[in-house]
């Protein structure tokens, strides 16, 4: 910024350079109007609503009218007997949904017709077990069986996202400095050589960034496709946090219990972002805030 720039801003005061461009750009702030509406209505507003899981919630009562219970329903959450059962569920779909395969389209594909796929192609008759009986095996159930559930969620995920994550980790890559690349081959580098002297620390930025975005999702198994994969056979392995929260507000009405643990899981997802920013930064020195 310029000095001159600067002293004008020091001598006029802010309140008239805001009218003033007001009056030049309001068209672009009558623009930027329902967007805001948008968001206090549809996303800050019903955060209101997360009081009731400090709350003994009750319908008639109302939110303001229910009386306060403090930590009550996260002492019951984190004290439930299914506890550990729920967390290790969620962290192992998780875990196991990093790794990549290389398709795009099915990126753009919608998850119930995923989910409908899947269950065409793994039932009695599907394309899988008739795979299987060209080579004298007998047909497996494979969604009834709740061991096989974690296997069916996570690599159906990676055929569906890897091709995302691909464009990006090539886009990085095309704009890498060629003559790096020449220099090392100068050098008499090898291609793996080159991979790790060359490509890695050029797009150590992506993989930062990549890295710390996935970490929240330890904890925050998405819903839509786990509770369509469900089923009363494989609810052991298949019952993560998203779903249970869906279970007890929803089903069993049990509306503040709900709220507590949702909000106690978005509390963990945040403080896993945080955190893994934090080590990001201090041990590779990136990070994205």
């Amino acid at each position: 910024m310029t000095k001159k720039k600067e002293n004008f801003r020091k001598k006029v005061p802010f309140r008239k350079r805001l009218i003033k461009d007001l009056r030049w750009n309001w068209i672009l702030y009558l623009m930027v109007i329902p967007v805001i509406a948008y968001y206090i209505t549809f996303a800050y507003r019903p955060m209101y609503g997360i009081t009731i899981a400090f709350k003994d919630f009750k319908m008639k009562e109302g939110i303001l009218g229910s009386p306060w219970v403090g930590l009550k329903h996260f002492k019951r959450f984190f004290n439930t007997y299914n506890f550990k059962d729920l967390l290790r569920n969620t962290w192992t779909l998780s875990t196991y949904s990093t790794v990549q395969m290389v398709s795009y389209a099915p990126h753009f594909i919608s998850t119930v017709v995923i989910c409908g796929m899947l269950k065409l192609f793994m039932s009695n008759d599907g394309i899988f077990n008739i795979v299987l009986g060209f080579f004298g095996v007998e047909p497996v159930a494979f969604l009834v069986k709740a061991d096989w559930f974690k296997h069916i969620y996570v690599w159906s995920g990676v055929w569906q996202g890897m091709g995302w994550s691909a464009i990006i980790y090539i886009s990085a890559l095309a704009g890498v400095d060629y003559q790096l690349h020449e220099a090392a081959i100068i050098d008499g580098a090898t291609i793996l050589q080159r991979m790790r002297h060359v490509d890695l620390p050029s797009i150590k930025s992506t993989i930062v960034m990549l890295l710390i975005m996935s970490i929240p999702g330890l904890v925050g198994v998405g819903f839509e496709k786990v509770y369509l994969l469900q089923n009363d056979l494989n609810l052991p392995k298949s019952t993560v946090i998203s779903t249970y929260v869906y279970e007890q507000g929803l089903i069993y009405a049990d509306y503040a219990y709900s709220t507590a643990v949702g909000l106690a899981s978005t509390a963990l997802s945040l403080i896993l972002l945080v955190g893994a920013n934090m080590f990001c930064k201090k041990v590779l020195d990136e990070s994205i805030f």
